[in-house]
């Protein structure tokens, strides 16, 4: 698994992935932008809690707990944005490390579409609800990277594999290896929460989940034969 995610850092000076990785750091810099302003928005229109200290709270907390809010939305809405564009990132580490293949059959892009907005929609009803582990602080992070990391790595998983599979087979395939899919994701959700590194981090995950992809149904169809 760090050797798929190392494969994936190592990829981001590929000619082929550079314009990807531009739109990535603009995407995020511009949804944090846009988040900032709707949570905070939100949140000076409407009573978020039901508790009245916690809503007190909220509101002396200000711009911090506006930042709070979106950190926790950022990995989302980052992920549902760039899943929309994996193509070119699947495209070009298959180029470069799988050149045997044929081409992709693709996911249409109706189907990623609604796969993004099921799991975007999911994702943050999720986190809403998991503000309420801020009242165990120290138990939070733990609820929160293993709620986001279940989710964020099934849904670049399902992305990667339905390009080329099923959805039966990417299911079979998923649950086959649903332990290090869940590290991976875990993963995946401590990347798109460290500045900077968040900038980048949508496109090494792709590419990474490409190559955790192929080695697993690489195993799975020398089991079959």
């Amino acid at each position: 698994m760090l050797h798929a995610f190392s494969k994936g850092v190592s990829q981001l000076g590929d000619a082929k992935i550079r314009k990807v990785i531009w739109f990535s750091i603009a995407a995020a810099g511009s949804v944090f932008a846009l988040l900032w302003l709707a949570v905070g928005a939100m949140l000076g229109a409407t009573t978020v809690f039901m508790s009245g200290w916690l809503e007190w709270a909220v509101d002396l907390l200000g711009g911090l707990a506006t930042l709070v809010f979106t950190w926790f939305l950022f990995p989302a809405v980052i992920s549902a944005i760039i899943g929309l564009f994996l193509e070119d990132i699947a495209e070009a580490v298959e180029a470069r490390h799988y050149p045997a293949l044929p081409p992709a059959a693709g996911l249409p892009v109706a189907k990623a579409a609604i796969t993004v907005a099921a799991y975007l929609g999911v994702m943050i009803a999720l986190n809403m609800v998991l503000l309420i582990f801020l009242l165990l602080p120290p138990l939070f992070p733990f609820v929160f990277y293993a709620v986001n990391g279940y989710l964020l790595g099934r849904e670049y998983f399902e992305l990667v594999a339905l390009r080329r599979i099923g959805p039966e087979e990417a299911r079979r395939l998923r649950k086959a290896h649903r332990g290090k899919l869940f590290i991976a994701g875990v993963a995946t959700a401590l990347l798109l929460t460290i500045p900077v590194v968040n900038l980048l981090a949508p496109v090494v995950v792709t590419a990474a989940m490409v190559h955790l992809f192929e080695n697993w149904r690489k195993d799975a169809n020398s089991r079959i034969n």
